[in-house]
């Protein structure tokens, strides 16, 4: 990925968060995003061991002063993390962080006898991933059809699964879509700009949900608003808002989650650790998005999936491309995404069926793939001029097209509701109420497969999902 492009989408998740000053890393290779100038650490002990270390380091260290360092969050908290301020974030800029790099350096040994990580980035936790969306909503014809159509299953209040969307939130007029009739949360915050112009990733939570009803209809489905800063928030703050979602609505049967980050480790995110470790104790399946990067480098929550005591409770999804036969080129893979599902120009409701909506596009016009795949992928179709672009190429004036109920989307972050609605479905279909019982079972009873990256894998594909013809390019590129 063109480093300016990242810089540039970099810089509108900034501005969605103008007061936590964001760092790219490691090393400026745009993997993931992270709060500059502060660490993370258990409460207790553990934070102020951390904090002793980094002074004793920073004193001892030639350019860097110890005068920064000290506690930035209460000294206990529900999430058990403590941040810890190690330099001033208002220096420097978003390209590097050498007080944070100091301060991950000078606990290597003590982590090393203590055979477990003692400190970490406050990583950003996305929609966008890497601050680069694998694709923009495209709108389709006024009338053209959800899919995965919707299924014939009736809506049962007494059996209905409940399903708790943790995304951006709900358009205003979201009832007006029939595929939400039994869908309830929080409004999206800003819908437009000053201009009217539909704000990025607005749309993405309902979006979802009418996924996971078409799916299945006998669902009870609860969206927060929980990324609405640009479909992005601090891994700190994550695990927070995780419980106080809980706490208000109780333990959902299913937990849909389309954001996460990687952050070059295997052993899961500091930040949401605690929630997790409830999360293993409750019957909630944590269903998780293994994100759009096209790398085989894990990707939290997601992974969890693959770590000892979480194969049960976190279930972690891919995309495949728009016919159902391959990975999608911006999915995710390797041996700790656990199924795959069609991921690639989905249709479902964007917003309510009231006033059309304009939307900007963000993303630039691209001649390959960025990933290197041959096919008509969402890198380079549909083809639009948009606000982001390379040095050189930026259009006079972006494309602009309106929104007026459904549109095409494509993403990990959709894969993962039609894998929610998958298990749900099952569980009323077999009269189920463990979710972790019903996806084992419908893992096992799937004769579905896949080819990602040479590799098969389990593929779920539901019912009323229709396949879309794949094209490749007359350049073949």
């Amino acid at each position: 990925m063109a480093p300016q492009r990242f810089r540039e989408q970099f810089d509108q998740i900034q501005r969605s968060m103008p007061d936590v000053p964001l760092v790219m890393g490691p090393d400026d290779s745009a993997e993931f995003l992270y709060e500059k100038g502060v660490v993370l650490a258990r409460d207790g002990e553990e934070a102020r061991l951390v904090e002793d270390t980094v002074r004793d380091h920073f004193t001892a260290t030639d350019g860097l002063t110890p005068d920064q360092v000290r506690r930035a969050s209460p000294a206990a908290n529900r999430t058990g993390i403590t941040r810890i301020r190690v330099g001033d974030p208002g220096e420097g800029d978003g390209s590097g962080d050498p007080t944070v790099a100091h301060a991950l350096r000078s606990l290597r040994t003590m982590e090393g006898r203590a055979g477990r990580r003692l400190v970490s980035r406050n990583h950003v936790v996305s929609i966008a991933v890497n601050a680069c969306p694998g694709d923009e909503p495209v709108p389709v014809p006024v009338g053209a059809p959800p899919n995965p159509a919707p299924a014939d299953t009736p809506y049962d209040a007494g059996t209905a699964v409940g399903v708790l969307v943790i995304d951006t939130g709900l358009m205003h007029d979201y009832r007006s879509s029939p595929l939400l009739a039994h869908t309830e949360g929080d409004p999206q915050i800003k819908e437009c700009d000053e201009d009217g112009v539909l704000q990025q990733y607005v749309g993405h939570g309902t979006f979802i949900a009418g996924l996971v009803a078409a799916v299945a209809p006998n669902t009870h489905v609860t969206v927060r608003n929980t990324l609405n800063d640009a479909g992005a928030i601090l891994e700190s703050e994550l695990g927070e808002k995780l419980f106080e979602a809980v706490d208000r609505d109780g333990w959902p049967e299913i937990l849909s989650l389309s954001a996460g980050t990687s952050n070059g480790r295997t052993d899961g995110l500091l930040g949401v650790h605690a929630f997790m470790e409830e999360l293993r104790d409750q019957r909630t399946l944590l269903v998780a998005a293994a994100g759009n990067n096209g790398s085989a480098t894990p990707f939290w929550p997601a992974a969890y999936a693959e770590l000892p005591g979480w194969e049960r409770s976190v279930l972690s999804v891919g995309a495949l491309r728009a016919d159902g036969e391959f990975g999608a080129c911006f999915s995710n893979h390797g041996g700790w995404v656990k199924v795959y599902a069609p991921g690639e120009r989905l249709t479902s409701a964007l917003t309510g069926f009231g006033s059309p909506v304009p939307y900007v596009y963000q993303h630039s016009t691209y001649d390959a793939c960025r990933y290197g795949f041959g096919y008509a992928c969402t890198c380079r179709y549909p083809r639009h001029n948009g606000v982001l672009s390379e040095p050189g190429e930026a259009p006079t004036k972006p494309d602009q097209v309106m929104f007026e109920g459904h549109a095409q989307w494509s993403g990990t972050s959709f894969a993962t509701p039609v894998v929610a609605g998958l298990v749900a479905s099952h569980m009323t279909e077999t009269k189920e109420r463990d979710p972790r019982v019903a996806r084992r079972r419908l893992l096992a009873a799937n004769t579905e497969y896949a080819e990602v990256r040479g590799a098969h894998v389990p593929a779920l594909l539901p019912p009323t999902w229709h396949p879309v013809t794949v094209e490749v390019p007359a350049d073949g590129a």
